[in-house]
């Protein structure tokens, strides 16, 4: 049976591109916060969502995930409400993904919020990546059209750093390329003998 593999880590840490090395050795990544960016423009979902935010949300008959993101980043309630919405609508979608993947030794499903949404429960394995909080800062103001104060707000809104390394199997260290690289590959070995 395929293993499922979490990883996750906060805003800005790199868990991305750590997936992206695990897909370079060859393994399937399921990035869920993608999927569930495309799953908010679903009809169904859409209606959802407008229903509870609001019409000023919808901008093009899609979503402005600016203004949205304003407005459950400061409201945990809001934040609450979104994510039982999206949460089921990627749990179905992702099975449905593992399905075409039945035959690999592991998969990894990256999610920013695996152990907040409750997702880590399903995983066999649980990968953390973590970085200094200057430099995930640093790392989502380049990449991000945003502020300094709208990512502290998203991180307030994530288990920090300690709480997901005790539910961890594997944590990553982000500060050097090199070494994330080799780590990558040593925990790949590892679970392809597990």
């Amino acid at each position: 049976m395929t293993k499922i593999v979490g990883l996750t880590g906060g805003i800005g840490s790199g868990k991305t591109t750590v997936a992206h090395h695990f897909k370079a050795l060859g393994v399937p990544i399921y990035i869920a916060d993608d999927e569930a960016k495309k799953l908010m423009n679903a009809t169904t979902i859409l209606r959802k969502i407008k229903l509870l935010f609001g019409e000023e949300i919808i901008e093009n008959k899609r979503i402005n995930r600016e203004k949205l993101a304003k407005l459950v980043f400061s409201n945990p309630e809001k934040l609450d409400q979104l994510n039982k919405i999206i949460h089921p609508e990627v749990k179905k979608h992702f099975q449905k993904w593992l399905e075409k993947h039945k035959n690999q030794h592991y998969i990894i499903k990256e999610a920013a919020i695996l152990f907040e949404s409750g997702s880590y429960k399903d995983c066999d394995y649980i990968i953390t990546v973590v970085a200094p909080l200057e430099s995930r800062i640093e790392r989502v103001l380049k990449r991000d059209n945003t502020t300094r104060e709208a990512i502290l707000s998203r991180i307030k809104n994530q288990w920090n750093d300690e709480d997901k390394i005790k539910k961890s199997n594997f944590v990553i260290q982000n500060e050097d390329v090199k070494e994330v690289i080799k780590k990558t590959y040593e925990i790949h070995n590892l679970l392809n003998n597990v």
